[in-house]
């Protein structure tokens, strides 16, 4: 008989057990040995609620789990209870086709609807991604990816349907960066600066990005001044099993309004790349939304490609 809990204290173990089984392809880190992650980026974290981590347990041993949470305010300051997301549900390769992932999910809805939630997505995305920094999506999760391969079909069986899309792209830092007029103009008036965090910054980001091994970089004019571009880099340590090498990830960049389509995102990240390139890193990606039409552009000319897609999927 299945039995269906919320989470309790020593459940960490098995959880990541189920992880590392789940088949969750590229996108995830995999061969995780402890649960210090899953503990500092979801169990830690202070919006979590033990009763939106469900566990399905047959015989008192975890077979399954299903973590659902909510989305945050505009503004990055609060949690938005209307704004509801499932995160992640895995179950037992030895126990699936017997309706317990389907269970859980149910669970999982009414656990978000009770709470106030007008929407439900599977899928983590930005301001909707309370859960699973820095352990699925790379850099910030980006929905389900198609190479977790039995996501697409699972949520479309119970009703999901895709509302976005985002682009999964990678370049290696070897790869030659991109060489025009522009850049060159820029360079001679602008210079990239490494600081700790955005000012000023939102409690979102330091629920998430202060947790990881993150910088926050600006492109400032040359003598002084406030940026006219930012970014956020992240560290992918726990990629590197999977991966089979050293990463890092480009997410949250913005250009001021009135700068865009001058080449500040470009030139911004590819002097991110020259920064970095004296480490030991030797790949960096990016997650774009895939109707942001600027930011593709921008990626694409500094020599980003696509390698996955990922794909928010929302309940009926």
């Amino acid at each position: 008989m299945i039995e269906y809990r919320s989470f309790r204290n020593y459940d960490p173990p098995q959880i990541v057990r189920l992880w590392n089984q789940a088949g969750l392809g590229s996108g995830a880190a995999q061969q995780l040995t402890n649960d210090v992650s899953f503990d500092l980026m979801n169990y830690s974290q202070p919006f979590f609620d033990r009763e939106g981590l469900i566990v399905a347990c047959e015989d008192e041993r975890p077979i399954g789990f299903v973590h659902a949470g909510f989305g945050c305010t505009p503004d990055g300051n609060a949690i938005d209870r209307s704004r509801g997301v499932i995160c992640a549900v895995l179950v037992d390769p030895d126990c699936r086709r017997q309706g317990i992932g389907r269970r859980l999910v149910t669970q999982a809805t009414d656990y978000l609807r009770e709470r106030g939630a007008q929407t439900i997505d599977a899928g983590p995305s930005p301001q909707r991604d309370p859960f699973y920094f820095g352990l699925y999506g790379g850099p910030r999760p980006a929905g389900f990816l198609e190479s977790d391969e039995a996501a697409a079909p699972f949520f479309q069986a119970l009703g999901f349907q895709p509302v976005e899309q985002y682009l999964i792209t990678s370049r290696k830092m070897s790869d030659r960066d991109p060489v025009n007029f522009r850049l060159t103009t820029i360079r001679r008036k602008w210079e990239l600066a490494l600081v700790d965090s955005p000012v000023p910054c939102p409690w979102w980001w330091s629920c998430h990005y202060g947790r990881l091994d993150a910088l926050f970089c600006v492109l400032v004019p040359r003598g002084g001044g406030q940026p006219v571009a930012g970014l956020t880099v992240v560290g992918l340590d726990t990629y590197m099993p999977a991966w089979r090498e050293q990463a890092i990830g480009l997410t949250e960049l913005w250009v001021e309004d009135k700068h865009r389509r001058e080449g500040f995102g470009q030139t911004l990240i590819v002097e991110v790349i020259k920064k970095l390139r004296q480490e030991t890193i030797t790949r960096v990606t990016a997650n774009v939304k895939a109707d942001d039409a600027a930011s593709v552009a921008v990626f694409r000319s500094a020599g980003f490609k696509t390698v996955d897609r990922g794909v928010v999927y929302r309940a009926g």
